[in-house]
């Protein structure tokens, strides 16, 4: 009777207030790989990601669709067209500028990132993987694995970083127990670090319907790549040897791919992507005078400027900030720093995203309705809330927020030179949205 009465006044909610009850149902989201896969960037624009219950991981002042930089700042830089970018100081984790931080796009190769993030501590190096014939025919960017093949572990995370390799990705997977567990521990480090944004749907990047990352959380996890010295020493590694296979394969070299390896002053490794949806993405980072910064850019062309000329520029930019600038936001260290959600009743309106197609397959998934009568009552005040400020006009696409202090920037200031954020430092400022990633049809 009770489950009953819960679905009555559930559903009786929902009719009141339309989609507003089911955003705050709202599922995490999952890839769809029964969906067309995608072939061109959303023309409506990515969707926006949200932590538990809707919460803005990093800062309110990242729940934004347009451009937020941190007051004191030099101008930014002419010629950054990408859909979506962020600059951070990785050692503070204060974010110092981003666009679009929370946009949900297909990150392409850049989810390559995760995959060693989750594997690189999982597995013995010394082990041997043998190529399979599904190695030789994988899509996209190959190193050349054959079958039959024997490949030291380390020599594919290598492949996997350097040349981009879906083969090294393939056999990277089944030397972790297959890709259905693979894709299963990448999906539970995002969320363990408090990368909500980032679905999961392959381990090289491979468009997929509902497979998403976004500036904020490739951010998230090359400052964890960088930090750790086992895989900022594979981000730097400028050659590798692949082995001949008699009959088969003569041996060659391969090389890194990262455009700022050699060319940028103290880049300390990154990442390229390309796809058809995703365009052109990257993430990087790099050192001077004892500080770090980190910096993603995505859904992009190479016109007029590649993705990694833009992250050179964001880069170069960032290192002009004041090193105790407060930032607007913070990379957070793991999920444990993402506030919890406020009561339904207590939330705020449910944040503008851009509109998407409903085919495109990359967007959350609605949760099926509780069976309590509380969670029912609650949700249904939630939406009616949620109604009721938007009819009064309290819905905005973009907040202006009091700056947000670094979480732990107490505990790290040793790797700031420039020491803590001064007290009353002024807040972000923000800019309206800009150009959009440009046209699937723009050249490569």
């Amino acid at each position: 009777m009770a489950a009953r009465l819960a679905a009555a006044v559930l559903t009786a909610g929902l009719l009141l207030t339309g989609g507003a009850g089911a955003a705050l149902a709202e599922a995490r989201p999952t890839v769809d790989p029964a969906a067309p896969t995608p072939t061109a960037p959303d023309p409506g624009g990515p969707p926006q990601g949200t932590g538990p219950g809707g919460v803005t991981v990093g800062g309110a002042a990242l729940d934004t669709r347009g451009t937020v930089v941190t007051d004191g700042a030099p101008a930014l830089p002419d010629g950054i067209t990408a859909a979506g970018w962020l600059v951070a100081d990785a050692g503070s984790g204060a974010v110092l500028a981003a666009r679009d931080p929370h946009g949900r796009l297909y990150p392409a190769s850049t989810l390559k990132t995760l995959t060693v993030l989750t594997l690189f501590p999982r597995l013995d190096p010394t082990i041997v993987v043998e190529g399979t014939v599904e190695d030789e025919q994988v899509e996209g960017s190959r190193v050349g694995l054959v079958a039959g093949g024997r490949y030291p572990v380390s020599l594919l995370f290598e492949a996997l970083v350097m040349q981009s390799g879906n083969d090294a990705a393939n056999a990277l997977a089944r030397a972790a127990g297959g890709l259905e567990p693979t894709l299963q521990a990448m999906n539970e480090t995002a969320a363990a670090i408090g990368a909500y944004d980032t679905v999961a749907g392959t381990p090289s990047g491979l468009d997929l319907a509902g497979q998403t990352s976004s500036p904020y959380d490739l951010a998230l996890v090359f400052r964890r790549l960088v930090d750790d010295p086992r895989t900022a020493a594979l981000l730097r590694t400028p050659v590798a040897q692949m082995p001949p296979i008699e009959g088969r394969s003569p041996g060659y070299q391969i090389q890194n791919q990262n455009p700022l390896l050699t060319t940028y002053p103290g880049n300390l490794g990154g990442k390229t992507g390309f796809t058809d949806a995703a365009r052109h993405t990257f993430v990087t980072a790099a050192e001077r005078d004892g500080r770090r910064l980190v910096v993603s850019v995505m859904g992009t062309e190479n016109v007029p400027l590649r993705a990694a000329d833009q992250a050179a520029l964001l880069l170069d930019w960032g290192f002009a900030v004041p090193a105790a600038a407060r930032g607007v936001g913070v990379l957070v260290d793991s999920a444990a720093d993402v506030p919890p959600a406020p009561s339904p009743t207590a939330r705020r309106p449910a944040r503008t995203t851009a509109p998407a197609p409903a085919d495109t397959g990359v967007g959350a998934t609605a949760a099926g309705p509780g069976g309590s009568l509380p969670l029912a009552l609650a949700l249904c005040g939630g939406a009616v809330a949620i109604v009721v400020a938007t009819a009064v006009g309290r819905r905005r696409a973009v907040h202006r927020v009091a700056p947000t202090r670094p979480r732990g920037a107490e505990d790290r200031v040793s790797r700031r030179p420039g020491g803590p954020p001064a007290p009353g430092a002024p807040g972000p400022r923000e800019t309206p949205p800009g150009p959009g990633p440009g046209s699937p049809s723009t050249p490569r």
